[in-house]
């Protein structure tokens, strides 16, 4: 599986995102896809991930009812909706993918259990 990530940028804090991450190669619909954010000097960290079919996402605590996740499968698309963004969001943001099984949905936080990654799109919120 390829993946591009894209639609970051410069906001305001307050403002919002979406960032979009384009499938190629496989079966999308297969696969659980997770958002991870990496900060200067900060190690790599779980953002949302959500389920093959869409029905299902989960959060890290700091973002839960900012951020959110969908997907368009038809499309082969995920997407991370970022609102009320504050500048502690700012980090390159990297999509993930990995094979929905039921081990998946137990490890969906950790980013080794993730077979595909995109190469990143910035995030920059200014205070």
């Amino acid at each position: 599986v390829q993946l591009q990530a894209s639609g970051g940028g410069l906001v305001q804090a307050g403002g919002s995102l979406r960032l979009s991450c384009g499938a190629s190669g496989h079966t999308f619909s297969r696969y659980l896809m997770g958002w991870f954010r990496q900060a200067p000097g900060k190690e790599r960290e779980f953002v949302v991930a959500i389920t093959s079919s869409g029905r299902t996402t989960y959060s890290t605590d700091s973002v839960k009812g900012r951020f959110t996740s969908s997907r368009d499968n038809a499309r082969n698309t995920v997407f991370l909706h970022l609102t009320s963004l504050t500048p502690e969001d700012t980090a390159v943001y990297y999509c993930a993918a990995a094979l929905d099984t039921l081990d998946m949905r137990l490890a969906f936080a950790n980013s080794r259990h993730y077979e595909y990654w995109g190469q990143g799109t910035q995030v920059t919120v200014s205070s």
